[in-house]
């Protein structure tokens, strides 16, 4: 079963962390989300959320791939945090899937893994990203690197995660028993 590490933190988005988790779960991949700190958070919209465990408890190895989830200010905390950035940097370096959606991709960045690689990102995230030109694609596949626009291509970014690290078939079925 592959496993799947989604760091949250507050003002992350809504739509792309929930949606993440839970296409990923329909694929029966085990989702850890993981809280910068311990107990409840608030999301962009004002939306509560709680995650599965705090990021200290967290072996990056342990992981298939990380999926980080955009929302500005959850985008802002999230570079901030060494124990994020190593994870990414460590799941990269051991060739493992790195995913990001909306402003996510910034924190790719800040953990020094764009370099010369195919991404996209939300539109007004692009002038930040500064290691690698900003693709106009709804999703970008480079290797082992999965990113994607915004909350109304999350459905898409995680159905795309869910056929490169499963099967065409298996996104086939989650997004036919989505209505996708």
């Amino acid at each position: 079963m592959k496993k799947i590490l989604v760091p949250l933190a507050e003002g992350c988005e809504e739509i792309e962390a929930v949606t993440v988790v839970d296409v990923l779960r329909r694929a029966e991949f085990e989702v850890v989300t993981a809280g910068l700190r311990e107990g409840a958070l608030v999301a962009s919209r004002g939306v509560t959320l709680v995650p599965d465990v705090e990021m200290t408890a967290i072996q990056p190895l342990d992981f298939d791939a990380i999926v980080v989830p955009g929302g500005y200010g959850g985008v802002m905390n999230l570079m901030k945090d060494e124990r994020v950035l190593g994870a990414i940097r460590a799941l990269d370096q051991a060739g493992r899937w790195v995913c990001a959606v909306c402003a996510g991709p910034l924190v790719l960045q800040a953990a020094g893994i764009l370099e010369g690689r195919r991404v996209t990102c939300y539109p007004s995230a692009a002038g930040q990203l500064t290691a690698t030109p900003r693709v106009n694609e709804r999703v970008v596949v480079e290797g082992r690197l999965i990113t994607s626009q915004g909350p109304g291509t999350s459905m898409a970014f995680a159905l795309e995660i869910v056929k490169q690290m499963g099967s065409a078939s298996l996104a086939q079925r989650v997004a036919s028993e989505l209505l996708a």
